[in-house]
């Protein structure tokens, strides 16, 4: 009885799902097993005012944000954005880290550490040096930066 019912289960666990059934294909951004950090004197405050994405996964490229007060804008939708301290955001219901911003406020890069989006931003959408600073903080904490789109 025990081995009928086990290929039972596993016969209907093999099956193909109904014909319109969601099925998650999502393959996280970053490796669960690397280390990772936020920059822990990462505010919200230095992340105020207008900056454009370079480059990005779950993030299109060139898209232009605003930081102001307790919302991120991008085109016509806006999320709350709260800051959880020590480089730590909520954006809407999702986690969001900095996992590092230089010193004059001007290249940010930030990641959900659950893999689902990454993205490196500019104040002038054009960094410099500092993209490769960022890339390899992301690298680093387990990102797969062939996947973000941009320069």
């Amino acid at each position: 009885m025990r081995a009928a019912v086990a290929a039972l289960l596993l016969a209907t666990a093999c099956a193909a799902p109904p014909p319109g059934a969601l099925v998650p294909v999502t393959v996280p951004l970053r490796n669960p097993t690397a280390p990772i950090a936020s920059q822990a004197d990462a505010t919200l405050a230095r992340l105020q005012g207008d900056w454009v994405v370079v480059q990005g996964a779950g993030m299109t490229s060139g898209t232009r944000i605003a930081v102001d007060g307790g919302a991120l804008r991008m085109a016509e939708v806006t999320l709350p954005l709260a800051d959880s301290g020590r480089g730590r955001l909520t954006l809407g219901d999702q986690a969001v880290w900095v996992h590092w911003i230089d010193i004059d406020d001007r290249t940010a890069a930030l990641g959900a550490p659950d893999g689902s989006r990454v993205w490196i931003m500019d104040r002038t959408g054009n960094p410099g040096e500092r993209l490769r600073a960022a890339r390899e903080i992301l690298d680093w904490y387990g990102y797969d930066l062939k996947r973000m789109e941009g320069p």
